[in-house]
């Protein structure tokens, strides 16, 4: 697990050091696996309907749940690897 964490961390450097933003699923999809990863299951009320953003950002979370801490790190490192095309 002590292997698991420091790549994860380092993927979350790697990734503020990307060439080009992500496209939008991308970052969503980021944004999902970090939180499952550090939270766990989504909490809270779903945003309104006016907020885009933070509904886009509840949902994709929400889509991870039940999704095991360490299984959202190693998806988190793989997908910061295929976005720097190691």
């Amino acid at each position: 697990m002590e292997d698991l964490a420091a790549r994860f961390e380092d993927a979350q450097r790697k990734v503020k050091e990307l060439s080009k933003t992500p496209s939008n699923d991308d970052l969503l999809e980021l944004y999902a696996l970090f939180k499952q990863a550090t939270a766990g299951d989504v909490s809270g009320s779903r945003p309104g309907m006016m907020d885009f953003k933070g509904r886009a950002k509840f949902d994709a979370w929400a889509g991870k749940k039940g999704t095991g801490r360490e299984d959202s790190m190693k998806k988190y490192v793989a997908l910061v690897d295929r976005l720097r095309g190691a």
